[in-house]
């Protein structure tokens, strides 16, 4: 990165940054605000799996399995290779695809929003929309399983338990901001 013009940062090549984190965790909200307050695009890799399969989320679970949708995932994370200085909310399993983790590093930085299974729980508005959603108990299984994948693959990890949305912004764009990366 290089300094073009006092008080503006100018990011060389590929610099996202990708929210990871469990269902519910509020990575798309984080993201599309962030982006509103700091004038970058957002995307959101599920919306962008259901546009090049032709299909939701839920209905390519169903109709194709599991590794079918991470190699969606990988396609689309593939698709931001020419753009630059996203946020990208990403869906709560991305980090199961091994191509999908060699991507995001490749191409910026993960961020781990780091919560508790209990507030996801809490959080999920629509658990009929989410295909790796099926029971209380089944999450909670789920979130132990991805939890170290999470820490394993984040460059950044911030708590977000306890916490409202608003101190959750707040802590993430100050902690983005005073690493160059917004």
């Amino acid at each position: 990165m290089n300094t073009a013009t006092p008080g503006y940062v100018v990011h060389e090549g590929c610099d996202h940054i990708f929210f990871v984190g469990f269902l519910g965790a509020g990575k798309s909200t984080l993201a599309r605000n962030l982006g509103g307050l700091f004038n970058r695009d957002f995307v959101d890799t599920d919306r962008m799996v259901e546009r090049i399969m032709g299909k939701t989320v839920c209905e390519v679970f169903e109709q194709d399995g599991e590794e079918a949708f991470r190699r969606g995932e990988a396609q689309a994370l593939r698709k931001l290779r020419d753009r630059k200085s996203l946020l990208v909310s990403c869906g709560g399993g991305i980090v199961e695809g091994a191509e999908s983790c060699t991507l995001m590093h490749e191409m910026g930085t993960v961020v781990f929003l780091d919560g508790d299974v209990e507030d996801s729980l809490r959080q999920i508005q629509h658990p009929e929309l989410r295909p790796d959603f099926v029971s209380a108990d089944c999450a909670r299984r789920l979130y132990a399983y991805r939890r170290p994948l999470y820490e394993r693959e984040c460059d950044l990890s911030i708590d977000i338990r306890g916490k409202s949305f608003d101190q959750v912004m707040t802590e993430a764009g100050q902690l983005l901001w005073e690493k160059g990366l917004l």
